[in-house]
């Protein structure tokens, strides 16, 4: 996938899904390939942009990345076994579940003088920052009819992508990035056949 003059190297959130999104946080093909994840603070950042840590989530704690990228490779095979009806292990994605699980907690809304139940991290280790992204691949293996989960039709980009379009013919991540791309590279080879 090439770069673009706006957002070179940047995290891309094309996936109208925020576990399709963290799966993409690693993309493109041979020399173009480029991982969000560098190190701890770049999991966090990426976390932050994508919602689902607050701003003010403190430090990245220690072996964030390491786990990140093996909750990353195990979602992907998960999805990628679901959608060949197959199975695979869900270990990293049930570990994160399991150790990341946050605590609910009754508090009161000043804003809305209305009580409303919130989440609250039980820890500062590298499992409950992911936890939320754990939740989502779950909601995505078992809530979202998986035809609808597609990987873009440009032949040098790796983003999936969750069609929510009307008529369900989504072929691009994006028009920005490829599906302009794609459309005059179409058009310029019809030209070239006249």
């Amino acid at each position: 996938m090439p770069e673009t003059p706006k957002s070179p190297k940047a995290p891309l959130f094309v996936g109208d899904d925020l576990a399709l999104d963290f799966i993409n946080s690693a993309y493109g093909v041979g020399a173009a390939r480029h991982d969000c994840f560098t190190d701890d603070d770049a999991v966090l950042a990426w976390l932050q942009l994508a919602g689902a840590q607050p701003a003010d989530a403190g430090a990245a704690p220690a072996g964030l990345k390491v786990l990140a990228v093996k909750l990353r490779d195990n979602a992907r095979s998960l999805l990628d076994a679901a959608r060949q009806q197959g199975s695979t292990d869900a270990a990293v994605v049930n570990h994160v579940l399991q150790a990341g699980r946050a605590a609910e907690a009754l508090q009161w809304d000043e804003a809305t003088q209305a009580f409303k139940v919130v989440r609250v991290r039980r820890r500062d280790d590298a499992a409950s920052f992911l936890e939320p992204i754990a939740q989502a691949v779950a909601r995505l293996l078992t809530d979202t009819p998986l035809a609808l989960v597609r990987q873009c039709e440009a032949h040098d980009c790796t983003l999936m992508f969750h069609d929510k379009t009307k008529s369900h013919r989504r072929r691009w991540c994006s028009m920005a990035l490829c599906g302009n791309r794609m459309k005059v590279a179409a058009f310029r080879s019809r030209q070239k056949a006249e």
